[in-house]
């Protein structure tokens, strides 16, 4: 085995996680009209509605940092001021999620952001961060970023890309599986087998 790899104990993952910025507004690019799609700004979500839609958004990707948390440290994260959450709506329904963080100064970070699985390759992406530019550029902020990983939907980099951010930096991370230790059911993100 070449001295660059490192076993990854069973139980855990090991991803490679791309943080992107964007420095200065892009053009927005263009989308789709007339869907139905609307953007609801979500004050003070309520707790189980936000773990909801996370799940719902991100269970095949291992979304599952808010989900092991407690009430109050994630109240204290969607909760504060200089977050701002909102939900991509269709028909009455949340079916994205948008979650900007302004609390570094200058700087608004793309905490979360995705559609349900229904809504992937509509074009309600496009859409759901042609927003989030409008809402993170309206601020006085220098610095717009976001991380992916590798077990996000293959094309999230190049989607960032296309976007108008710009890869920084990347390093690996090891953590728990999800699936093993309860916090997402084993059946979750198929495509990245459990060991």
């Amino acid at each position: 085995m070449s001295n660059d790899c490192i076993d990854v104990p069973a139980g855990k993952l090991a991803a490679v996680v791309t943080s992107l910025e964007m420095l200065s507004r892009p053009a927005l690019r263009p989308e789709y009209a007339g869907r139905g799609w609307h953007l609801r700004h979500v004050q003070q979500p309520d707790l189980l509605w936000f773990r909801d839609l996370f799940r719902r958004v991100g269970h095949d990707w291992l979304w599952f940092s808010r989900l092991h948390i407690s009430d109050s440290a994630l109240a204290s994260i969607v909760h504060h001021p200089a977050v701002s959450v909102y939900s991509l709506q269709i028909g009455g329904r949340d079916e994205g999620l948008l979650e900007l963080d302004f609390r570094e100064p200058d700087t608004c970070e793309l905490s979360f952001f995705g559609v349900t699985q229904d809504l992937i390759g509509t074009g309600a992406g496009r859409w759901l961060m042609n927003r989030a530019i409008e809402i993170a550029w309206s601020r006085p902020i220098r610095r717009f970023w976001v991380h992916t990983c590798t077990c996000d939907h293959p094309s999230a980099m190049p989607f960032y890309i296309r976007s108008g951010f710009t890869a920084f930096r990347r390093h690996v991370e090891i953590t728990n599986d999800p699936r093993v230790d309860g916090t997402l059911p084993r059946g979750d993100a198929a495509h990245i087998p459990i060991v």
